[in-house]
């Protein structure tokens, strides 16, 4: 644990990086060393952070990690310098000083143990006066200075040996030196050029990577995608990567000597050791500072992308589990299948699981009749009002199946919607669906998970490990405990955003709540079992190992409806309802009845109620609450029509005006399904007729949006569209145009992320924007979704 001062300087720092007073920042960390959550404070502790939100609290939980990391290994390196004897008061001031792991690295470099080395043994055979004797004065002839160290009996043969091992005092010497390191990062950070090339014998194997053969492009500038699709290449031996500084590579290579040169004194004016030094200079870049710097470089800037790539799977993630829910309707689910059949389950309006069975409407059996009649009796039995129809496999095929139900059977009023089945696979075989449905059939609990996520997603999809759900890009690239971190905060503050009803909620989805863990929601669901349902929250209590300080954590994002409480059934929490008694006692009317009525709520003034506890902003948000208690963020439940004939590629044209459903985001833009099993690539510049930074400025997944196809490539399975329906999209330049993401469909909830892109027009480097190809003829990984279809 850091001192106070310690405490101090990291508040100040990351006060100033999300935007706050240093104070807030302090009251936000003693709470979560108290073990409060993210979404907890976020709602219920706003006067003591004075109003930090939960995006600003994530950011905070993740830098005071960094930072308290760097401060422990910021006293691990004094005392490694300082049990060497070498530790001295400017040394000192430069490690306190560090702002950052490369910078304290930088200074560590050499006082680490290390292997013996070259300069190492130069320096016990007595030549380092030689080496500080040629850089002090270099008018003295090399050969002759190295002359006089000569001794065969230390290792030095001649005047080259010792000239050699001074070489190697001096490129140590310099490769080591905090200063100059941290000069050249920072210069190679802002001029470096990153280049690859392909592999000699490499050209077939490596053929989806063709845009990247012979690529150059600015490290300050490259896309997150881009770069983890170099990497890729380079981890697959298909591509070499390598970092200049600057666009000509010789000339960077000579300033970045120059600069090595400069920082050590040395100038060439013909004298005698002159050229000796400036080889010297030469070598240390070339054999020890670049190949530092590079790997160091590179490293950074994988972590970049890899937050980004992590940034962009965490905001779909939530968009999907924040789509609108149907609601409590009783959903007949289909999962499609050819040969297979289609699985049939039906679950009532509380998802329970109430029927299956699996028919044979497609190749090769063809009961097509048969099947309605199943269907058609099922939906009447349990008075099905929705049909959801997973998008895999068959899809389009079950959808006129579905259509021609709700036709021959007009008076059981059903409407059909197309639904991601993204990770179901995961699910039916998991051990959430093994306990749920232990006698249920592995292939018949998608269906069943199929139906329940049209009623709730976010309820269903919490079953599902995050990463499986597919709607990243590049998410088996990057670090994968990082990735599993920050979606399960991204998974949790959805959760607690919208609330759970405690006495109908999963053991899945309960474990998300605020303070809450598997085991204690598990003793919650048995509880329940075993007793009823909560009449309260304060039962709650009962609930073995859910204590105080968990009753605190969860109480609020608990719902309870119909109970003996009526604020059990909003967020109100239950430590604020004496603000509550306050304001029935000052308005006289009962709590039933000042609870959903907006207009006489809204005429009490909150500042009448604040007191030493809970502040103004408490109050407004209880007063909100009293408004519409248990309000739902999610938006409105609506769904996308599919246009009737196409269905599968061959059926689009070019002009062809759809509706789809937006089922990924990336950096370079969005996927889009419009029916036919494969999503279309509406690249960023076709996404609005201005001009956007970021994709998700204007859509987000679970959008439904109109497209125009302005091409179709049939043989690779890639659709172009756009969003720009009075003009058609433009037409990418060689090296522009981003991968077609495989849908989720199939099955194989992974395959969505298994395709890294290629350049955006506005983000390739001017050197490559020549020669127009084809749309589809130039992605840097081109073949992949074939491949990973195979």
């Amino acid at each position: 644990m850091q001192d106070r001062n310690t405490a101090r300087h990291i508040a100040r720092r990351i006060a100033e990086e999300i935007g706050a007073q240093a104070r807030q920042v302090e009251a936000a960390v003693a709470l979560l060393d108290e073990g409060a959550t993210v979404p907890f404070i976020a709602r219920y502790r706003k006067e003591a952070t004075e109003g930090l939100d939960d995006i600003q609290l994530r950011e905070l939980e993740t830098r005071l990690g960094y930072l308290r990391e760097l401060e422990d290994r910021r006293l691990q390196v004094i005392a490694s310098v300082e049990e060497q004897g070498k530790l001295t008061d400017e040394l000192r001031a430069d490690i306190l000083a560090a702002e950052s792991k490369a910078r304290l690295e930088d200074l560590y470099l050499p006082y680490r143990t290390k292997r013996r080395t070259r300069a190492q043994i130069a320096r016990e055979a007595g030549l380092e006066p030689l080496a500080s004797a040629l850089l002090a004065d270099p008018t003295q002839s090399p050969e002759a200075t190295a002359a006089t160290f000569v001794d065969a009996d230390r290792g030095v043969v001649d005047a080259k040996a010792a000239l050699d091992g001074a070489r190697a005092i001096l490129m140590e010497r310099w490769g080591e030196d905090a200063a100059l390191v941290g000069e050249l990062r920072e210069w190679l950070t802002q001029v470096g050029v990153i280049r690859s090339k392909v592999i000699e014998g490499k050209e077939h194997d490596g053929a989806k990577y063709r845009d990247y053969f012979d690529h150059a492009e600015a490290l300050a500038k490259i896309p997150s995608h881009r770069m983890l699709a170099l990497l890729r290449g380079r981890r697959e031996e298909c591509l070499q990567i390598d970092l200049d500084p600057g666009a000509d590579a010789d000339a960077g290579h000579l300033l970045a000597t120059g600069r090595v040169a400069k920082h050590a004194g040395i100038r060439n004016e013909g004298r005698a050791a002159d050229q000796w030094l400036m080889d010297c200079a030469r070598l240390t870049w070339k054999a020890k500072l670049h190949l530092h710097l590079m790997l160091d470089l590179i490293a950074q800037a994988r972590e970049r992308a890899e937050a980004d790539a992590i940034d962009v799977f965490g905001d779909n993630l939530k968009d999907l589990l924040l789509s609108a829910p149907a609601g409590p309707r009783a959903v007949l689910g289909l999962d499609p299948g050819l040969r297979t059949g289609v699985k049939v389950a039906v679950v009532d309006a509380t998802g329970k699981l109430v029927a299956t069975d699996t028919i044979f409407p497609h190749e090769p059996r063809r009961q097509w009749d048969a099947s309605l009649h199943t269907l058609r009796a099922l939906c009447a039995r349990h008075g099905v009002e929705l049909i959801a129809i997973g998008n895999g496999t068959a899809s389009r095929e079950t959808d006129r199946l579905a259509a021609e139900l709700i036709k021959l059977a007009p008076e059981l009023k059903l409407a059909k919607i197309v639904v991601s089945e993204a990770g179901a696979s995961v699910y039916s075989a998991s051990e959430i669906a093994s306990r749920e449905f232990p006698d249920v059939d592995v292939s018949l609990r998608g269906a069943v998970s199929i139906a329940r996520r049209l009623q709730d997603p976010l309820a269903e999809l919490v079953k599902i490990e995050p990463k499986a759900i597919g709607v990243g890009q590049y998410q088996h690239d990057v670090d994968q405990y990082r990735l599993a971190r920050a979606l399960d905060a991204r998974v949790e503050d959805c959760v607690n955003a919208v609330g759970v009803h405690v006495n109908t909620a999963s053991a899945a989805l309960l474990a998300r709540v605020s303070g809450l863990s598997a085991t204690v929601a598990e003793n919650v669901v048995r509880h329940r079992d075993a007793n009823g349902p909560f009449r309260s929250r304060r039962e709650l209590l009962k609930v073995p190992r859910l204590g105080d300080k968990t009753f605190e954590l969860c109480a609020g994002f608990l719902r309870i409806a119909d109970g003996d409480e009526p604020l059990d059934a909003s967020s109100v929490h239950p430590e604020a309802y004496p603000v509550v008694e306050r304001i029935v006692g000052a308005t006289g009317k009962p709590i039933r009845a000042l609870l959903g009525d907006p207009s006489f709520v809204r005429g009490i003034k909150p500042e009448q109620f604040v007191d030493d506890r809970f502040g103004l902003p408490t109050v407004r948000d209880i007063l909100k609450e009293l408004e519409k208690p248990g309000r739902d963020p999610r938006p409105e439940f609506k769904a996308a029509r599919f246009a009737e004939g196409v269905e599968e590629l061959k059926d689009l044209k070019p002009g062809m005006v759809l509706e789809g459903v937006v089922t990924n985001v990336a950096a370079f833009g969005a996927f889009v399904d419009i029916g036919v099993h494969q999503d279309g690539l509406v690249h960023i510049s076709a996404l609005s007729s201005t001009y956007i930074k970021d994709p998700r400025d204007v859509v987000k997944v679970g959008d439904i949006v109109k497209v125009r196809v302005v091409e179709v490539d049939i043989a690779r399975k890639r659709i172009a569209l756009t969003c720009r329906l009075d003009e058609a999209a433009p037409r990418p330049q060689r090296g522009n145009t981003e991968p077609t993401r495989e849908p989720a469909h199939g099955r194989d909830p992974n395959r969505a992320a298994r395709t890294p892109p290629s350049a955006s027009p506005r983000d390739r480097p001017r050197a490559t924007q020549h020669k127009p190809q084809p749309a589809f003829a130039n992605s840097a990984l081109a073949d992949a979704f074939a491949k990973a279809k195979k």
